[in-house]
């Protein structure tokens, strides 16, 4: 379990704000995050956080920041506009779509460097791997659903980061793993 722990109401309250950004930004309002006086103590630790949008269980958008850079809070209303609107991968979520959007919320506990293969556990840890310029990063859950054992993690997590297979066994390949809590938004 990872070393981050929000209660029901701070996730609730995460939830809304993920939700809240994203129809601000449908509507074509650029509005701030809500002030700091209004969050616990835990919302505003610097945390890394990633915001997941699936529409009929395909992704739709995924972005987030794998160190925090602001709150939490601040964090996820920033990761969540970025997830509907800006994600490379596809176009900007559409007010038609909105309604069928599953959210989920990814808070990620400190990134360390991994020291043994053999102890990454799938479904547990989450990896980034740099080597030679380029990097890549999976959530812990993304192996999972893909179905993945440890090698295939490792050999995705090349092709991710445009990398030739293995090249996590290079002599200058840095790989780092963290745990994250992992919860949906409910509507």
């Amino acid at each position: 379990m990872t070393d981050v722990q929000l209660s029901a109401e701070e996730k609730s309250l995460l939830g809304g704000l993920a939700r809240a950004s994203i129809e601000s930004a449908l509507g074509g309002a650029s509005s701030p995050a809500p002030e700091a006086s209004r969050m616990t103590p835990a919302l505003r630790l610097y945390l890394g956080a990633f915001v997941t949008l699936t529409c009929g269980g395909n992704l739709r958008g995924c972005i987030g920041s794998i160190v925090g850079q602001e709150p939490l809070y601040a964090n996820v209303w920033r990761m969540a506009r970025a997830a509907a609107l800006e994600d490379p991968r596809f176009p900007p979520l559409t007010r038609e779509e909105w309604p069928g959007v599953h959210l989920e919320i990814s808070v990620l506990g400190q990134l360390t460097p991994c020291p043994d293969l053999h102890a990454i556990q799938v479904g547990r840890h989450g990896l980034v791997l740099s080597c030679r310029g380029r990097s890549g990063v999976f959530l812990p859950q993304v192996p999972v659903e893909q179905g993945w054992d440890r090698h295939a993690y490792l050999e995705n997590l090349c092709r991710k980061a445009g990398l030739p297979q293995g090249a996590w066994q290079d002599s200058e390949a840095r790989l780092l793993w963290y745990e994250a809590l992992v919860f949906p938004v409910e509507k």
